[in-house]
Parts: structure tokens; C-alpha cells; sequence
């Protein structure tokens, strides 16, 4: 038995001859077992603890835009049962291996019921066409100070359009500078509504999705005087704390416009009330040019300063008495100090997306302060959008949003990778020395100029067709002065308003100002200042979108992966084709691009805001009064004609008597007259302008969707598509046993009159 055993154990311990690799093995397989060895511990690695939580605000948000791209409006109860379900289902499994995958899908479920279910929860109607005149009576709930003109919400209470329009909840009215009514005040007039502002062109901002998550049903202004009148009932306490809040912005820019005017008070008012609309346009715009407009928008670098500077305020005062600093937690006190003053920031600001944001990340900043735990963390930002998500779910497809979140992603992954790896080497005397005289803070404030322009480029790149590439000079110069001497002065001014002192406060925050709007001027008349990029798809933005989250949150070399999506998302953006051709919804302006590429402009009448749009979407520098934007284009009594690139013409008839020679010799004709039944040309008639709303049209064998008369169409509001704040146009048919009552459930259309359903007298018969 022994021999055997010693015979086991002889053949065990003896060396064994290497196996000998088949010629048939292919070239490199080690090479490769290597890589996705490595490639399988990178992913290991990602998937440890802690690591899943920043990806449910990701899943959650890519169900809501989900829900944004649907063409018909989806069943609420069944988006939220779905998602129940699933969520269910992860607490089932929350001890598997499927559990992360499983909870990332019901977060996905989760954003696109979340949403599903607010937009039935608020469900009202839309103003369809213009209603010339109108009797309104209602509270005036918010009031917004503008350049040229002022303007309110109206919670309407009483309604006479004669049978015109269906009753509104609520509309934004424009009145002239200085007369729109107190805030909680109950008013009569008479006013002209338009319905909410179509986007401009396919594929713009839709200002309409704005205004009704935000109750607004129509917009316009008033006809002559507004009454104040003794109101039927109390307004609500939501409409209290509103009076009581404009009134205290109103206190605020009293006091400042005592010492300050111009630009100087309307750019210390929104530092320190969020009210952002008095600033002159050059002015505004150079701010953004040149990189600085995020001083203008409350958002994590204001709410810092502010919680920053109570926070070491009021902890060096504890500080000053001894007894204290031993049994007192002054730390921790003066974090609730710095929480409850960044809470009535949040609150005087008016609650912006961004400040919004801004609060809860610095809410959990202190939190963890107060609770000894860990503050910057990713963790941080995924609870801050979780929360915001879910009470505004909307604010996803805002660029606020976007912006924002993105630039906090890539300060996080600053802070979190960059930091410790550029300041915390042991070998940094050199490093340490150059801090001494303030190189370290330089080289931060650089890098986080650059870590959030990049992060916020492709944002700003769709939404705004522009990009900023002196951003890093104008941020260096200017934001050290506005963190030591403006907002520092300007809370300053706050605490001093009840003491009668503050006067002071707002001529050295003037100072700060000054120098700030100095090196915005500067910078946005440098060469190349403004970077123009012609109008691109949502595409290359949600893979830009992914390339910065895994870029941000991934902590391997996995995160290049990120990299390589916005390098291809650049590209694809840049190699999006522009239309040779726009027509605006009301048909009265067209858009054609000539032979030397750029736009020339047909109209009747004059929209600056649309061409604005247009041109900027084209990257096209010139403003929409150039006289260039009219070369070749030839108009008379009947209408205009211009010719595309290619020779042929487009036409855009004013009236009937010229629709015959306009059939005849182009290929576009554009005319809100009754078409003739034989047109040859490509008709764009008025109905379908007023259908689909305006048009982009491409030359066949571009991106095509509609082609027609060898052109490829595409439309602000495609006929398959019906969502509540732009629902699908009733046909004239439809339109007959339709009234403008109260909406459906799920949006704002109009539920059917009652039909006599008596059979005719030949039908009466009794049958068996």
C-alpha cells in the first residue's frame, strides 16, 4: 500500500514534458489571451463596490429622453406598471449576479414612466391659432424684467374669447417696460395670444415642450390698460410665497439700483437674485462669447461661495472663544449655518434647474461634513440628479441640465482623479515651491476652466451652434476677482440691507463688475473668439453624451473607450449636411442657399428672430440685416424668386396672379394663396405649412425621409407624430364634430360633440 502511495507521489512531483504548440494554433493567441485577460480584470475592476450607483441617474435619464423621442403620446399606466414590476423584480434579485444589469433596466423603466405619468398629471390644453383679441381676469404669479419690455404669468380665472379659443390655465403676457401688476396681484384686461412658439427649423429648440411642463398654454400681450380688482377668493399659499419672494428680489434691486445703474446693477441683481433679463444685449452676449456666461445663471459656483464664505464666517467667530473650540462641534455648526444660507439662496434665486443642482450637491457636501463622512464623490452628483429627475423630469432636454451636470461630472473626475495625481507625488518640492506663490490655485482654476468647457462644448455646439476657445483666458482673468470681491461683496450687502449700511457693499461689488464685463469685452472682440458650428442631429450629441459619462466615471483605462465616442461624435458632427432650403411655418419666409454656399433670404414682412436662428444654425456670421443675405434674390408685387446653387429656382408667391408663371419656371413654389390643381413645381402649400409646420428640404440622395420633385423633406411636425404640447393637426373632416372643451387625459385634445345617433325614418322598422 505504501509502495503504491510512493509510486503516486512520484508520479505527481515528476516534471512534466511543455506541451508543443499545433502549427494549426493562429499567429498570436497569446498575444490576444493577453489583451482580453486584461480587458476582463479592467471590467472586473469597474464592476466592484460602490461602483453602480452613479449609473441608475444614467439609466434614469436615458428613459426620459426615451420618452421624448416617442412619436404618440405613451399610456401612463402601463409605462408605470412596467416599471413597478421591474423594480420589483431587482429587489427580488438584489443578491444575484443579475442584480445590476436588472436594476439599471427598471431605473431605464423608471425615467420613462416618471415622466409619462407627469405629463398626464399635468395635462391641459393648447392655444392653437391666434386669437386677435381676448378678456382675461387672474393672479399674476411670476413678473420677469426685461431689456425692452416686462413680462407675467397670468393664472387665468375668468375666460371670454367668444367661443374662439378652449379655456386656459395659465398664459405669459408681454406688456410695456415698467407697467406689468405686482406679483399676487388680481387683474382684468384685454390681451392678443399666440400659440406657444413652434421650433424655427427641424431640429431646434422647441420652446412649446418648454411652456407646457410649465402650464403655460399661450403667450402674447396686452390691448391697451390693466385693472386691478378686488380678487374672488384667496390666490393659494404657493401664490403668497411668491408675492412674498418677488417682493423681497424687488427690495434687493431697489437697494442696488440706489448705487448702481446700467449693466452694473442688472448683472449684480442676477448674481444675487437670479433675475438675469435687464442685461443689454452686447453685453450679455460678450459674456458668452467669451466664456463667462455661467457667471450670469446661478449655479455650484455661486452656491459655494455662498455656503464658503458663512461656512469660514461663522466657524472662525465660534473659533474666537476658546471654550468652544474643546467641548463645541463648531465645525459641524457652521456647516447648518452654511446649509441654511445656501437654502434661502436656492429659494431667493428662484429654484433654476442649475441652482437647484447646485443646492443638492452642496446639501450633501455639508451633510457629509456634519456627519463625518466623505463629501466630493460621484456618489454626490447621482443623488443630486436623481433628485432633480424626479421632481422635474423634463429638465433633461434642457441645456441647463446638460450644461450643468456636465461640467460637474468633469470637475468630480477632476477633483477625484486628476487632483491627487498632478499635487500629490512625493517628489513635488518644484510643485509645492510654485504653490507657495499661488501656482497651484492657477493651474486649478485652468484646469477646471478647461475640464468644464470641454465637458459642455458639445451642448453648447447643439443648442447654440457656438463654442468658446478663449474661455480658460477670460475665466483666469475675471473669476478670481468675482470669487474675493464681487459675491463676497454681495453678501456682504445682503447682511448690511436691514442695518442701512449696505451702499458700500454694491460700489465695491461694481468695482468687480466693471473688471469682469472689461475682459468679457476683450476677450469676445479677440480674432476667432466666436466658434460657429453649422447646426447637427441629436445623434452625434447622446454619443458625445456617452463618451463624457464613461469618460467621467469610469477609473480605468477603460474611460479612452469614452474618448474615441466623442472624437466620433465630433465627426459625425461635422459631416452633417445643411438643407439647401428652409421654410418657415407661417410661409412667409424662405431660406435657400445660393451657388456660393450661403443663405439668401425671400420673405414678406420681417422675423429677425427666426433669420437669427437660421443663420446661426448654418454658422453663418452675418446678421439678419445683411444686404448680402438679398443678392440674387429678385422680388415684385406677386413675390420673389432665387436660384439654388444648381440653377434651379425657388419661388415664394404672395399672391394668386403669379402662382401660374411661378408653376412653370421653378421647382419650389412656397405660397399660402390657393394652390392651382396642375402645379408643377414642388408645391409648399399653406396647409401643409400649417400642418407640419416649417420645412428643411435637401437635395435627393441626401438624408432622405419624404422625397418629392427630387427633394428630400423634413418637417417640424411629421403627420405620424402627436404629443401634448404639439398635437397632430385635426383634418377639416374631423374638425366638423369637434369642440374645444377640456383635454384628454393623456394630452390636449379636443373631445367629440355629441351625434344624433337616430336611425333614418326608412331605417326605423322594427327587425327581428
Amino acid at each position: 500500500m505504501r509502495a503504491v502511495e510512493r509510486g503516486r507521489a512520484k508520479a505527481r512531483t515528476w516534471p512534466t514534458r511543455p506541451a508543443r504548440v499545433s502549427a494549426l494554433e493562429p499567429w498570436g493567441a497569446s498575444f490576444w489571451a493577453a489583451i482580453v485577460g486584461r480587458l476582463r480584470d479592467w471590467v472586473q475592476a469597474e464592476a466592484g463596490p460602490g461602483r453602480l450607483l452613479p449609473y441608475v441617474p444614467v439609466a434614469f435619464g436615458t428613459g426620459i429622453a426615451l420618452y421624448f423621442a416617442a412619436e404618440h403620446e405613451p399610456i401612463a399606466w402601463v409605462a408605470g406598471v412596467a416599471a413597478a414590476t421591474l423594480g420589483i423584480v431587482a429587489i427580488l434579485l438584489r443578491r444575484t449576479r443579475a442584480f445590476p444589469a436588472v436594476l439599471l433596466i427598471a431605473a431605464f423603466a423608471a425615467g420613462f414612466a416618471t415622466v409619462a405619468l407627469k405629463v398626464q398629471r399635468i395635462a391641459h390644453p393648447v392655444l392653437d391659432k391666434p386669437v386677435q383679441s381676448v378678456a382675461l381676469k387672474g393672479f399674476v404669479e411670476t413678473h420677469e424684467e426685461r431689456e425692452r419690455t416686462d413680462r407675467f404669468v397670468l393664472r387665468i380665472t375668468e375666460m371670454d374669447a367668444a367661443g374662439r379659443a378652449p379655456t386656459l390655465r395659465r398664459v405669459r403676457i408681454s406688456v410695456r417696460k415698467g407697467a406689468a401688476p405686482a406679483v399676487g396681484s388680481f387683474v382684468a384686461m384685454k390681451a392678443r395670444l399666440s400659440p406657444p412658439l413652434s421650433p424655427l427649423r427641424p431640429g431646434s429648440y422647441d420652446f412649446g415642450r418648454d411652456l407646457y411642463f410649465q402650464d403655460i398654454a399661450a403667450s402674447g400681450f396686452v390691448l391697451g390698460s390693466i385693472t386691478a380688482i378686488d380678487p374672488p377668493s384667496d390666490g393659494g399659499w404657493r401664490l403668497r410665497y411668491a408675492a412674498i419672494m418677488q417682493g423681497l428680489r424687488d427690495s434687493i434691486d431697489a437697494r442696488i439700483r440706489t448705487s448702481l445703474e446700467g449693466d452694473q446693477r442688472a448683472i449684480a441683481t442676477a448674481l444675487l437674485t437670479g433675475r438675469r433679463d435687464a442685461i443689454t444685449a452686447p453685453v450679455n452676449d460678450a459674456m458668452f462669447i467669451s466664456g463667462l456666461g455661467h457667471v450670469l445663471s446661478i449655479s455650484g459656483y455661486h452656491m459655494a461661495v455662498v455656503a464658503g464664505v458663512v461656512f469660514f464666517v461663522v466657524r472662525a467667530l465660534l473659533a474666537l472663544m476658546p471654550a468652544l473650540t474643546v467641548t463645541f462641534p463648531i465645525k459641524k455648526v457652521a456647516a447648518a449655518a452654511a446649509l441654511g444660507a445656501a437654502g434661502f439662496y436656492l429659494l431667493l434665486s428662484g429654484a433654476e434647474v442649475a441652482t437647484q443642482r447646485s443646492f443638492l450637491m452642496t446639501a450633501v457636501v455639508l451633510i457629509a461634513v456634519m456627519v463625518d463622512r466623505r463629501a466630493i464623490t460621484f456618489r454626490t452628483l447621482a443623488i443630486a440628479a436623481m433628485i432633480v429627475l424626479l421632481i422635474a423630469p423634463e429638465s433633461l432636454v434642457h441645456p441647463s441640465f446638460q450644461m450643468s451636470f456636465a461640467a460637474t461630472l468633469g470637475l468630480v473626475a477632476l477633483v477625484q482623479i486628476g487632483m491627487p495625481a498632478l499635487f500629490t507625488r512625493a517628489d513635488s518640492s518644484a510643485t509645492a515651491r510654485a504653490a507657495l506663490w499661488g501656482g497651484r490655485e492657477i493651474v486649478t482654476l485652468a484646469l477646471a476652466s478647461l475640464v468644464a468647457g470641454f465637458a459642455t462644448m458639445p451642448y453648447a455646439a447643439y443648442h447654440f451652434h457656438r463654442i468658446t476657445p478663449y474661455g480658460v483666458i477670460a475665466n483666469l482673468l475675471a473669476m478670481p476677482m468675482v470669487s474675493a470681491v464681487v459675491m463676497p461683496a454681495g453678501l456682504l450687502g445682503l447682511a448690511a440691507m436691514p442695518f442701512g449700511f449696505d451702499g458700500v457693499f454694491w460700489r465695491i461689488m461694481e468695482v468687480g463688475i466693471d473688471w469682469m464685463i472689461v475682459v468679457a469685452l476683450w476677450v469676445a472682440t479677440l480674432p476667432g473668439a466666436v466658434g460657429r458650428l453649422a447646426a447637427f442631429g441629436a445623434g452625434p450629441l447622446l454619443l458625445a453624451s456617452l463618451g463624457i459619462v464613461l469618460f467621467g466615471l469610469l477609473h480605468t483605462p477603460l474611460r479612452y473607450g469614452g474618448a474615441l465616442l466623442i472624437v466620433a461624435a465630433s465627426g459625425w458632427a461635422l459631416l452633417t449636411p445643411q438643407p439647401e432650403i428652409l421654410i418657415a411655418g407661417d410661409g412667409r419666409q424662405v431660406a435657400l442657399r445660393g451657388a456660393d454656399g450661403r443663405l439668401r433670404v425671400m420673405q414678406s414682412g420681417s422675423d429677425v428672430f427666426r433669420i437669427k436662428e437660421w443663420l446661426a444654425a448654418d454658422a453663418d456670421s452675418r446678421m439678419p440685416d445683411a444686404a448680402s443675405l438679398r443678392d440674387g434674390v429678385s422680388c415684385d408685387a406677386d413675390g420673389c424668386v432665387a436660384a439654388l446653387a444648381d440653377g434651379g429656382l425657388v419661388a415664394l408667391s404672395f399672391r394668386f396672379d403669379g402662382l401660374a408663371d411661378d408653376c412653370a419656371r421653378a421647382r419650389v413654389v412656397v405660397t399660402l394663396a390657393q394652390p392651382p390643381p396642375d402645379c408643377a413645381a414642388r408645391l409648399v402649400s399653406g396647409d401643409q405649412l400649417k400642418s407640419n409646420g416649417a420645412l428643411a428640404l435637401w437635395q435627393t440622395g441626401g438624408r432622405a425621409r419624404n422625397r418629392d420633385s427630387g427633394f428630400a423633406i423634413e418637417a417640424v411636425r411629421p403627420q405620424s407624430r402627436d404629443r401634448p404640447w404639439s398635437p397632430a393637426p385635426v383634418t377639416a373632416a374631423a374638425a366638423a364634430n369637434l369642440q374645444p372643451t377640456s383635454p384628454s387625459p393623456g394630452g390636449s385634445r379636443p373631445r367629440p360633440a355629441p351625434v344624433d345617433a337616430t336611425p333614418a325614418p326608412a331605417d326605423q322598422a322594427a327587425e327581428d
